[in-house]
């Protein structure tokens, strides 16, 4: 009993730090979003180009999460989320400073490595802290932390707007400020329970039986790739979308805002609903609930675009809680850090190829094109899914 209680600061603690680490991160693989018009009219870029700047930044990230999961097994997680946060705002502040495409290409890719160090680490450093109970609320409540950077990061653009800043000095301040609070989080390392190095054996159910059960943790891999390919995808065209309607680049940065806000809430819904309710059962809810309001986009009027973009947000972002709650249902302790770091990986895959083929596609035919394989790409996951049936992403119903 004790020890029960004994440890419930320490994993609020760690909860609380993966919390910060993830607003930051996501603040800023977000704030590009709402500044890629004034990119492609400052730079003169096609749709396929904005795509591949999409595409490069945030897939960047997955080139280094195997190999963060593997450090952090050796060395635990709290460092090695400090330096991607630096990592990702020095990055910021290249893209700032970049004079032409390629630069900003590039720089976009150095910048988007540190973002490796996010996902995989804060989701194994949660799911040990709260392996006896309350797994699924846990994940869900650092996946919906991610959100709320990105609900700000529209937010920070429309002031940066208002006071006519550009696109460049709206990285630059962000991107310096975000480095100097995780310089000054340095000194919390005393009060934060990072946890043991994720490597150490724990005690949960899976790895007692001593292997991974990697059917369902592919399964799992190949519904999350296919996900991330619609929401990566839909961030970076409705905004094209609202702009084809006419509305306003102030307008269009408040509807990511909601966008983003329904993201949120999804996220952290779902992360509690998982405690009672299958995977399967809240995927065919938010993916369903995801295709059919893509192809309302095409139709609504713009007055109708602010409740419509909280609701998609839900069922858009409400997926990812369920999954990643349920992939460590199938991980053991001792490996969770560098498996996270797989299954990340094959998400980003899909966040990386997405804006591009969706990008070549508006060139070649037009945005409703694009709009129209959103929808039936999201709406081929509710089949896929099926495999996963039996699994629940709740450790403490079992």
């Amino acid at each position: 009993m004790l020890s029960s209680i004994a440890k419930a600061p320490k994993a609020r603690r760690t909860l609380v730090f993966a919390s910060a680490m993830h607003v930051w991160s996501d603040l800023f693989f977000a704030l590009p979003i709402p500044l890629l018009i004034l990119i492609q009219e400052d730079m003169g870029l096609s749709y396929t180009e904005v795509g591949l700047l999409r595409s490069v930044f945030g897939g960047a990230s997955a080139v280094l999460q195997i190999p963060a999961g593997v450090l952090a097994e050796t060395f635990g997680e709290f460092w090695l989320l400090l330096l991607g946060n630096v990592w990702v705002g020095a990055g910021l502040i290249a893209m700032a400073l970049s004079p032409v495409f390629i630069v900003l290409l590039v720089s976009c890719f150095l910048g988007g490595l540190g973002g490796g160090m996010q996902h995989p680490l804060a989701s194994s450093m949660v799911s040990r802290a709260y392996d006896d109970r309350g797994r699924s609320t846990a994940v869900g409540t650092v996946n919906f932390a991610g959100d709320l950077g990105k609900i700000a990061a529209p937010v920070i653009v429309a002031a940066a707007i208002a006071l006519s800043y550009g696109w460049r000095s709206t990285f630059w301040l962000v991107g310096a400020t975000g480095i100097v609070f995780t310089l000054l989080t340095t000194l919390t390392r005393r009060s934060v329970d990072a946890g043991r190095p994720a490597g150490q054996p724990g005690g949960d159910a899976v790895e007692a039986g001593g292997a991974v059960n990697l059917r369902p943790f592919i399964a799992l891999s190949f519904v999350g790739f296919v996900d991330s390919t619609t929401r990566g995808a839909a961030l970076v065209f409705l905004p094209f979308v609202m702009d084809d309607k006419g509305m306003q680049t102030s307008t269009i940065t408040a509807m990511l805002a909601l966008l983003f806000a329904g993201g949120a809430a999804g996220k952290y819904v779902c992360g509690l609903l998982g405690e009672r309710y299958s995977a399967v059962s809240l995927i065919w809810v938010t993916k369903g609930m995801t295709a059919l309001l893509l192809a309302l986009t095409l139709a609504a009027p713009p007055i109708a675009m602010a409740p419509l973009m909280i609701v998609l947000g839900i069922g858009l972002n409400g997926t990812s809680s369920v999954l990643y709650a349920t992939v460590a249902d199938v991980i053991p302790v001792r490996r969770r850090a560098r498996l996270y770091g797989f299954y990340y990986t094959t998400n980003e895959g899909g966040a990386i190829i997405s804006p591009i083929c969706y990008g070549l596609v508006a060139d070649i035919f037009s945005l409703s094109a694009t709009v129209g394989l959103m929808v039936a790409v999201t709406a081929a996951i509710l089949p896929a899914s099926l495999s996963l049936r039996g699994h629940r992403a709740s450790p403490s119903a079992r």
